[in-house]
């Protein structure tokens, strides 16, 4: 996918972790040269665990540079609108249940559900991009179809980004 959209703050938060992995390279070469020098390699622990964190740190970094170069970087602060697009926080309220729960769209390398950020392709930011206030979506999730009412959309910029 070319032109990956991203936050400003999501994309500065990618480029610090990968300085951060970056800088982490020597001490695991360190932990690995030490592991090996304790003998057999076959049985050692230490020697494996080293290893492991060499490679989930250099698949990371790999996966980041590669990345980098595909992204749009959107900086929140400049968005605004009526309809629900990227960057955008988005209330809703389930018409069966009546809970209530916001979304901010961001980047599929930024969202984090947990904390209330979605990527825009999921199934529950293509049902609700392009719609307005006051629209009804219906969208298959893990637990089942729901049916959302759009009560709000707002645009809080950077304040709610990442």
């Amino acid at each position: 996918m070319a032109n990956i959209p991203i936050s400003t703050q999501g994309y500065k938060k990618l480029e610090d972790e990968l300085v951060r992995l970056k800088n982490k390279r020597p001490a695991i070469i360190q932990a690995i040269k030490e592991a090996r020098e304790e003998g057999d390699l076959r049985e050692n622990a230490g020697y494996d665990a080293a290893r492991e964190r060499q490679g989930m740190a250099e698949a990371r970094i790999n996966y980041i540079e590669s990345r980098l170069g595909q992204y749009q970087i959107i900086d929140l602060d400049t968005l605004h609108g009526d309809k629900v697009m990227f960057g955008a926080t988005v209330h809703v309220e389930d018409a069966d249940s009546g809970e209530r729960k916001s979304f901010t769209i961001l980047g599929p390398d930024e969202a984090e559900p947990v904390r209330g950020s979605i990527s825009f392709l999921s199934p529950v930011a293509q049902a609700l991009l392009g719609k307005e206030e006051g629209d009804e979506v219906t969208v298959d999730i893990p637990r089942g179809r729901v049916t959302y009412e759009i009560t709000g959309i707002e645009f809080n910029g950077s304040a709610r980004g990442t």
